[in-house]
């Protein structure tokens, strides 16, 4: 196998006294999709921060790159990954043009103007996430499906090796849930971008990854293929609950439904 383009062992840190992770291990290979799936509390959020870098008190290792991310300046490590967080209402008053476009930011100095490259990128991000006849809207007079794509068209300009996001369709109807879906999966297959996603819909987990994570309390409980991510009997062990798995995918992929919705 290819050293992974990303690669977490052993990861554990404590916030505010509680411990949240727990010797977590992780790697992806450049152009995967990997899903981590897991139970509110698991610690999801708490391991995107670590491998983003917006959290530093932990221990273990990071490699980015073939490099411990404490060796990148936060400018350097931006032109590798990008991340998205979590969609919650977030507004501002810039347009969805001048928002995609603080995405270049790694890419330019405090002396330098965007070049002909810079809004190609924007440009290409807009018309990616279908967002090319808003890019003169105020963000703050999009939909919450809307303001999502545009930060994920934002990480898309940023033209990272690695895209990390958090829950990127929570809180949003069908309909934007499938594009973001689907943007990410084209973003990885078509763009060769390694997507490392936090996905609260096990089944959104199935269909688009390579290789899915479950954490449970602060731990790794399991590793593998969506295949093998869709068995109940695992299902229940993480997330305490049933499950049953039905054929509906164009991939023929299993289609998980829980206890609960029986």
């Amino acid at each position: 196998m290819n050293t992974p383009l990303i690669r977490i062992d052993r990861v554990s840190i404590a916030l505010s006294g509680q411990q949240i992770l727990r010797e977590v291990s992780l790697q992806a290979q450049e152009g995967e999709y990997i899903s981590i799936i897991g139970p509110n509390g698991a610690g999801k959020t708490t391991l995107i921060k670590c491998m983003a870098g917006i959290l530093h008190d932990w221990s273990g290792s990071i490699w980015i790159a073939e490099r411990p991310i404490s060796a990148f300046g936060s400018r350097e490590l931006a032109r590798l990954q990008s991340y998205v967080p979590q969609a919650e209402g977030r507004s501002n008053p810039l347009t969805v043009e001048e928002f995609v476009a603080t995405g270049r930011y790694p890419h330019l100095s405090a002396f330098t103007t965007m070049s002909a490259d810079d809004h190609a990128a924007i440009d290409e991000a807009l018309k990616t996430a279908g967002l090319h006849p808003f890019r003169k809207r105020k963000m703050n007079s999009l939909s919450g499906g809307e303001r999502q794509m545009a930060f994920i068209a934002a990480a898309l300009a940023q033209q990272a090796k690695i895209l990390l996001l958090d829950e990127p369709s929570t809180f949003l109807d069908y309909r934007h849930q499938a594009n973001v879906t689907r943007l990410l999966h084209s973003a990885c297959r078509k763009k060769g971008l390694t997507v490392i996603a936090v996905h609260h819909d096990i089944n959104t987990a199935i269909t688009c990854s390579d290789r899915i994570y479950a954490l449970k309390t602060g731990s790794i409980a399991f590793e593998g293929g969506p295949e093998e991510a869709a068995d109940p009997d695992m299902l229940q062990s993480v997330y305490e609950t049933d499950f049953t798995a039905t054929t509906a995918s164009s991939r023929n992929l299993p289609f998980i439904i829980s206890g609960g919705a029986l």
